[in-house]
């Protein structure tokens, strides 16, 4: 049997229907849109993020959907992404092509799989620095710094007490101000 391997030529001839659709290595990923608590915690974590990364002078910050085209067969959108100066040449008219510092992935139940392995291998591939893993259910940011060629867990925002996450050591988070 044949694998069929997809480019990004096919990724942008897919239907705007509301799917999410990702190529993972040229393999087709298709989730539904984000539900409601998804989406109150990926706007209240970029009213946080985007006017830090503005105010920094430094770098830029985007949201869902944008194109990471990592290589011709992988197109991720991650929820948020972040580009330190150092990769901002990468921004493009298409998305970004290559890799984010920093890609975050607000989990939901259908997508809980593939965001902790699936799309944790894709960024540790592809030279992402740090991923983060937002989980509602559990109230928790767990940040991942890329050692080598894998992820190793580097920090965890959990509880009720404001920290500051990597890459960005001046901004404490609230946890009250991201959980809906």
């Amino acid at each position: 049997m044949t694998k069929i391997v997809l480019t990004y030529e096919d990724f942008v001839s897919l239907p705007d229907d509301g799917k999410r659709y990702e190529l993972h290595e040229g393999e087709l990923s298709v989730t539904p849109a984000p539900g409601t608590r998804h989406q109150d915690v990926l706007l209240n974590l970029t009213l946080m993020l985007a006017p830090h990364v503005r105010t920094s002078g430094h770098g830029k910050f985007f949201l869902s959907p944008f194109d990471c085209i990592m290589s011709d067969v992988t197109v991720v959108e991650p929820d948020l992404l972040y580009l330190d100066d150092s990769r901002l040449r990468l921004v493009s008219t298409r998305g970004l092509e290559g890799a984010p510092t920093l890609a975050v992935e607000i989990i939901s139940p259908y997508s809980k799989q593939i965001d902790r392995r699936r799309k944790m291998a894709l960024y540790a591939a592809h030279d992402v620095t740090w991923y983060w893993i937002v989980d509602p259910d559990a109230r928790t940011i767990d940040v991942y710094r890329l050692q080598g060629d894998a992820y190793g867990l580097d920090a965890r925002l959990d509880g009720a007490e404001a920290r500051a996450l990597p890459p960005f050591p001046d901004l404490p988070l609230d946890p009250a101000a991201i959980w809906p």
